[in-house]
């Protein structure tokens, strides 16, 4: 065998063993992901899916509390709507023990159906909530006031909304309730009066 042949062999086998190595080196890498991969696999410890796993209980929880009040009985109002037409355009802040009104501090909410579910359901459970009356205005621009407030919402806040449809008979006196609520009438034509948004903030402390 001459020596071309013989550095030919040696070429041949060194490309097969970088080969091999290529190989074995690219095995271990997908071993090592796919180990990874399964010993950091989601847990329900792990935080992310806490955060959903409480968000999701959250969200229950207020779309449940919003449809118990939105719930009529034939020729009665709900006690969302009652709530909404009872309201006198303030805002309400807790304080640890009842909802105050934020310019007075000795004037508490009263017949509030709201307020009374959130300090059943809510309160006890250290949840923190803010609710908030939303509406279009006469130039189609969309307001929002605050009814209760508690505080900003963390990042793992869920939004829960209801529409309370108003007529002309639900208000009552049109400019008093204009001028406490800043709600208008969005057709004077019509006994429609307007919708309003009410929107329930929730998050864990």
């Amino acid at each position: 065998m001459n020596e071309k042949s013989l550095s030919d062999i040696k070429a041949s086998s060194s490309a097969q063993i970088h080969t091999l190595e290529a190989v074995i080196t690219s095995m271990i890498m997908v071993g090592i992901i796919i180990f990874t991969v399964q010993a950091t696999s989601l847990t329900p410890l792990t935080s992310s899916t806490a955060n959903a796993h409480i968000e999701a209980q959250l969200q229950t929880m207020g779309q449940d509390m919003l449809s118990a009040l939105a719930y009529s009985s034939y020729g009665q109002d709900s006690k969302l709507k009652e709530d909404v037409q009872n309201w006198n355009g303030k805002e309400y802040v807790w304080n640890g023990s009842a909802y105050q009104m934020f310019a007075s501090e000795s004037t508490a909410l009263q017949n509030s159906s709201l307020a009374d579910t959130l300090l059943m359901v809510a309160v006890p459970r250290g949840i923190a909530h803010n609710v908030h009356f939303a509406w279009i205005d006469d130039d189609g621009i969309l307001r929002d006031r605050r009814y209760i407030y508690n505080g900003e919402p963390s990042d793992n806040a869920v939004i829960i909304s209801k529409k309370v449809l108003l007529s002309d008979n639900d208000v009552g006196n049109l400019s008093t309730f204009y001028a406490s609520t800043r709600i208008p009438d969005a057709d004077i034509s019509t006994d429609f009066y307007n919708i309003v948004d009410v929107r329930m903030t929730l998050w864990r402390m």
